[in-house]
């Protein structure tokens, strides 16, 4: 695990796992306001071929309110990202931004409390992924 995101295998093909990750996102109060098809880009742009990945940029409305009234220029290290890749062995992982690590950079006692509660969010939704 990195000191910024914490990653998930999915046991579903990738088709399945994009829209069950986003179901269980709503089911935590995040919506996902940008979906960037990274392999696509890639091929429309640089006519690169790569295995699917995607960023979901994930937001709860709840949680952003409050750490942008804590910390006004919180708002560049939102939304809360989420990748969905196909690995080398066909495996799909789901990698998910950890708050704790991203949020702890401002050094502010309130944001950093939501980033505790945003990463047992994320958790969840981690864990309902892979059950």
């Amino acid at each position: 695990m990195s000191s910024y995101v914490f990653t998930v295998t999915s046991p579903n093909d990738f088709e399945t796992t994009v829209p069950a990750v986003i179901e269980a996102l709503k089911a935590e109060g995040f919506g996902v306001l940008t979906t960037i098809d990274v392999a696509a880009t890639l091929k429309s742009k640089l006519g690169i071929e790569r295995s699917p990945y995607i960023i979901l940029g994930a937001c709860n409305p709840h949680f952003a309110h409050q750490a942008l009234e804590a910390e006004p220029d919180i708002g560049a290290l939102l939304p809360c990202n989420v990748v969905v890749r196909v690995e080398p062995d066909h495996s799909v992982s789901v990698v998910f931004m950890d708050p704790v690590a991203v949020l702890g950079m401002v050094s502010h006692p309130e944001v950093d409390k939501l980033g505790h509660e945003v990463r047992e969010k994320l958790m969840r939704v981690a864990e309902a992924v892979c059950g």
